[in-house]
């Protein structure tokens, strides 16, 4: 679901939780999923420049317009997670991110997820390990 609305977004600059409402609305969105679809979906676009930044330095050669929207939602909201969802392990973030860009996305949405969020998991992963005191994931000046 979340994904599905990160998509829309990248088509119209309407208010992202008037757009999570209406899509939830009129495709039976279940209730069950919609308050953690919900959560997502405003935490992205409230974190979407330094998510941006984020995936820019961690993909290779690619700058973040020139991304395929679909891929670029993908990365958009695992990079979400791993960095502020902390009770999602990084690593289910990133293998469904992967399962969902092979599902809906080119021949290579997959595989090229999989080298961005990994080059994101292992840096951050990397990061926080150096560091003495964490306390929300990851700071604006490690991005």
């Amino acid at each position: 679901m979340a994904v599905q609305i990160l998509f829309h977004l990248e088509f119209s600059h309407d208010d992202p939780s008037e757009v999570f409402d209406l899509i939830c609305d009129n495709f039976d969105a279940p209730e069950a999923i919609r308050e953690f679809s919900k959560m997502l979906v405003l935490g992205v676009c409230e974190k979407k420049e330094r998510l941006d930044r984020l995936i820019s330095q961690a993909s290779r050669n690619w700058r973040i317009d020139r991304m395929a929207r679909l891929d670029r939602s993908i990365l958009r909201l695992a990079a979400f997670e791993i960095m502020f969802v902390p009770e999602i392990p990084a690593r289910v973030s990133l293998d469904e991110a992967v399962e969902i860009g092979k599902k809906f996305g080119s021949q290579d949405s997959g595989r090229y997820i999989n080298g961005v969020l990994d080059n994101i998991y292992n840096t951050l992963i990397k990061k926080e390990s150096n560091q003495t005191e964490t306390t929300e994931g990851v700071t604006e000046d490690e991005i």
